[in-house]
């Protein structure tokens, strides 16, 4: 079986992300390709479009958001993504036995005397009613559970009943609460029932691979994914990484060479490049992957995690972890910051 080094597999992944160069594609396929972007802070998936596609401008996504063909949603991880409307509705059927067992396992203590259902039924008239504050709803219904707090009741709440964000959370240049309503409310129709994962995996690979199960789990939360690669298995080609850890990919995967030249990239906060395994090696050195968890702002140099950026006033500071392709990156920070609108200069500081 062939075996891909780490340099393989970084070179495909950035293919499939986008991120090798910048491409013609319309920012709503893009996040359907990329089977949604993480939007836990609203306005990084911005910053994520503007590396991934040539002209991208802030107004395309936020008409996708205003129309309702795009939505932020909890789906992933349990954690809030960007998707299609077709996608929200498709997906959260399969994703919520896995949400209610995450809630539950951050919430064992005060779920205990709550009956789901119970809740579920109370809170989703309100939510259905008007757009409203995850804790706000936990007030407005939590004369039933007095011993659990009304924020603690409203993220419950996020995980039983299919919500989404609405706009103007989300909207570039705009800062507003996040005001929750449900998906049937949003889109006019309910979400689909739950379905095998199949599907979601060969979408996976599509965007993230070669990739081991424990990848496509680490990235989706799901369990029960052997099964599907199992059925899956007559349709997809396997490889080896160093580990030994055996590789899965759609037939017609693209596989760039290992040398393959590819560019600086800035990536926002949270993006699934980074965070769509388990094995993170292909990307990211384990020195920094604690960084991923607290919110930073990666910037990759020939294809790996090298610094990080922020803005800073009217500037774009940017630390990297040494000296390779400064200048380069610089270039790209100019250009940066130029489309964000800072009016500064791009601070290139070397960490050594």
């Amino acid at each position: 079986m062939t075996v891909l080094d780490n340099r393989a597999l970084n070179r495909a992944l950035l293919a499939r992300q986008l991120l090798d160069r910048r491409h013609t594609m319309p920012a709503y396929e893009a996040v359907e390709h990329l089977c949604g972007m993480q939007a836990q802070e609203p306005h990084e998936p911005y910053y994520g479009l503007w590396s991934r596609l040539d002209g991208f401008q802030p107004a395309e996504l936020v008409e996708l958001l205003e129309s309702r063909r795009l939505v932020r949603t909890l789906l992933m991880r349990r954690t809030i993504h960007l998707v299609t409307a077709d996608d929200c509705l498709r997906l959260r059927g399969l994703h919520q036995p896995m949400l209610e067992a995450r809630m539950r396992g951050v919430y064992r203590r005060e779920f205990e005397g709550v009956d789901p259902a119970e809740l579920a039924a109370a809170g989703e008239p309100v939510f259905a009613r008007t757009p409203s504050i995850l804790a706000e709803v936990g007030r407005a219904v939590g004369e039933r559970w007095p011993g659990v707090p009304p924020r603690v009741l409203g993220d419950m709440l996020s995980s039983l009943v299919p919500l989404v964000q609405v706009t103007p959370r989300g909207v570039w240049g705009r800062k507003a609460p996040a005001r929750n309503t449900t998906v049937e409310s949003w889109l006019g129709r309910p979400h689909d029932p739950a379905t095998t994962a199949d599907e979601l995996v060969l979408r996976y690979l599509r965007a993230f691979g070669p990739a081991a199960s424990a990848d496509i789990r680490a990235w989706s939360g799901l369990s029960g994914l052997r099964e599907s690669l199992q059925r899956l298995r007559p349709r997809l080609r396997t490889f080896r990484d160093v580990r030994g850890r055996e590789l899965f990919d759609v037939m017609d995967g693209e596989l760039p060479e290992a040398g393959t030249p590819v560019p600086p990239r800035f990536l926002p906060a949270f993006d699934n490049v980074v965070l769509g395994f388990d094995d993170r090696s292909r990307i990211i050195d384990d020195a920094h992957r604690g960084l991923s968890v607290a919110g930073a702002r990666f910037v990759l140099v020939d294809g790996r995690v090298a610094g990080v950026w922020q803005p800073a006033g009217t500037d774009l500071q940017v630390t990297l972890f040494g000296p390779d392709e400064a200048e380069a990156v610089e270039h790209e920070g100019d250009r940066l910051r130029a489309w964000h609108g800072l009016e500064g200069r791009t601070v290139v500081e070397i960490r050594r």
